[in-house]
């Protein structure tokens, strides 16, 4: 999806130079910035904001129970989130589009945790919401990640997946 952020935010700002460190390979070091932006935005905090974070923060982290907390942590704040806030932030985005992605990493956190029926309820609600993911190479990517997923709570599988985000090379 192509969008055009409408003005400057020094919290996004901030929290995609962290994650861009993550992805650099400093896990640690952006683990520990977005905990320290976590605690300046606070749990009751601009939702956009947690949301992202949170988020991102999840894949920065290889044990499976600590990356589901903040994969709650995104959800709960994806639905404290207004259209209005998410278009002052980003024109053209939708709070829709966010629930693949945040239902596929909450499904896959409780299919690493072995919690199958907890995974199935969140791979189902992916999929619900899979038709507002936008036809280019991010959905298709999600969509081949939720078909993967299921399969994976099929067969009662808890192994990381080697596509998940953050997964070791």
């Amino acid at each position: 999806m192509t969008t055009t952020p409408t003005g400057s935010d020094p919290t996004m700002e901030a929290i995609g130079r962290a994650v861009a460190e993550g992805r650099a390979g400093d896990t640690a070091a952006a683990r520990r910035k977005l905990l320290d932006l976590w605690s300046a935005i606070g749990v009751t905090g601009d939702p956009l904001h947690r949301c992202t974070l949170a988020h991102h923060l999840a894949d920065l982290h290889q044990d499976p129970a600590r990356a589901l907390a903040w994969d709650v942590r995104a959800l709960d704040a994806a639905d404290a989130m207004t259209e209005q806030r998410l278009q002052e932030h980003h024109a053209g985005l939708r709070i829709a589009g966010f629930y693949p992605s945040l239902h596929l990493n909450l499904a896959d956190g409780y299919r690493r945790l072995g919690s199958f029926d907890a995974a199935a309820e969140h791979i189902d609600a992916a999929r619900e919401h899979a038709p507002h993911l936008p036809q280019d190479a991010y959905g298709a990517l999600l969509r081949s990640a939720i078909g993967q997923v299921a399969e994976a709570i099929a067969r009662r599988d808890t192994a990381e997946r080697a596509s998940a985000p953050g997964a070791p090379a």
